[in-house]
């Protein structure tokens, strides 16, 4: 293994598993959602500041005024997919959450196939279809208890799906600005995260306590600016088969986490649904063809 690669998979190991542990961060908070995803825009700018800064990339003329735009329309999709997947957590549980969540690649297909004229073939179509069959699978398995727990079952899985949404809408956006440093889309994204959401912030009724304060701290410091430049790094030095791989351990991680810090452990259908989602998501990234799809040339 060249020590590129050695080096990309410690850095997107170390970005996803750092992603899973955000669900937890978000919970342990006790802010609303709109605040922890202010203050992670506004401590996220601030490292992003100082990275971008290091890496030249303040000097003048490096962005045309489209590409600014574009990166400002990914920055809205950005904050919404937060509030929303944030908010999902409350009412569905973080591994339900997550899991739903990692439909994102379905969205950024169909997204791609309407915006960028990428075609849709039939292995795509059998993976789509498949995380269809999960999703309808973890919507039958209903949470015990009142209708009342099941409408808000029901609501964290529509609000994890808007989430998955509004992030194939950031990723499109990514894909319009192919050649501008990732780390200066990111500083953008979370500037205009800072200016969208200052207005309904509640400045009167801060954190009271240094610990509340630290895990805002590390939302924005190491889940948002640190997290970025793992990330952009392991693209960088990995093969796409590879990151798509390594991306799985995110919503791992964040089925563990939801087990061992808050007891919320999945039932059997839900369960079976995850499985599905995650195998669709995989064959979907790792671009696996089912033997049956593939031409009878390459078969055998």
């Amino acid at each position: 293994m060249s020590g590129d690669i050695k080096r990309g998979t410690a850095e997107m190991t170390a970005a996803m598993l750092i992603s899973g542990t955000i669900g937890w961060f978000v919970v342990m908070s006790g802010q609303p959602v709109s605040g922890v995803v202010f203050w992670r825009c506004l401590f996220g700018a601030m490292t992003l500041l100082v990275i971008c800064g290091a890496l030249g990339l303040l000097r003048p003329g490096i962005l045309t005024l489209r590409a600014f735009a574009i990166a400002v329309f990914g920055g809205v999709a950005i904050v919404v997919n937060w509030l929303l997947l944030f908010a999902s957590y409350s009412h569905a549980t973080i591994s339900i959450a997550t899991t739903v969540y990692n439909t994102q690649p379905f969205m950024l297909l169909v997204l791609g196939a309407l915006f960028l004229g990428e075609k849709i073939t039939a292995a795509k179509l059998f993976w789509l279809t498949l995380a269809f069959a999960g999703m309808m699978a973890i919507v039958q398995a209903k949470p015990g208890g009142s209708g009342d727990r099941f409408e808000s079952y029901g609501l964290g899985i529509l609000m994890a799906l808007g989430a998955a949404f509004f992030y194939a809408l950031a990723a499109l956006a990514a894909k319009w600005l192919k050649g501008t440093p990732p780390h200066l889309i990111a500083l953008i994204q979370v500037a205009t995260g800072m200016l969208m959401l200052a207005p309904m912030t509640d400045f009167s009724h801060p954190p009271q306590d240094a610990g509340s304060w630290a895990i805002l701290v590390s939302i924005g410091v190491v889940h948002t600016g640190l997290m970025y430049v793992l990330l952009y790094g392991a693209i960088q030095r990995l093969p796409t088969h590879l990151t798509g791989a390594l991306s799985f351990l995110y919503p791992i991680a964040a089925i563990l986490v939801d087990r061992l810090a808050f007891g919320h452990a999945l039932q059997p259908m839900q369960i079976a649904g995850a499985a599905i989602i995650l195998l669709a998501a995989a064959g979907m990234n790792l671009g696996w063809t089912p033997r049956w799809l593939r031409p009878r040339a390459l078969q055998g």
